[in-house]
């Protein structure tokens, strides 16, 4: 099904990254302030579950990939550490998906 919609894992992991780490840092940024100090928790709850579920997917997408890849253990610590902390992901994909998507092209 990841086939059918993005052509590779690799590729859905390098979106899945990219959208995650947009969701949390909106989570951080934009909607924690707007629920603690303005007081509007409703946008908090539509990124908040949308996060969640990008969350999940690029977990999942992690551990797939570390199977067809052979990732190693570290690239896939790294890989799922970088979900939990800010800009991580970013820096996972150039860093560990962008290099793994260039050796699968060439070969």
């Amino acid at each position: 099904m990841l086939k059918k919609y993005f052509g590779t894992t690799i590729q859905a992991l390098r979106i899945l990254a990219l959208w995650e780490g947009v969701s949390f840092l909106l989570i951080l940024f934009f909607t924690m302030p707007l629920k603690y100090m303005a007081g509007i928790p409703e946008p908090n709850l539509v990124v908040g579950m949308a996060h969640g579920f990008l969350f999940i997917g690029y977990i999942t997408i992690v551990i797939l990939a570390r199977s067809e890849y052979r990732m190693s253990l570290g690239q896939t610590f790294w890989s799922l550490l970088a979900s939990i902390v800010p800009f991580g992901t970013f820096v996972a994909d150039s860093k560990i998906f962008k290099p793994i998507q260039q050796q699968v092209q060439k070969g």
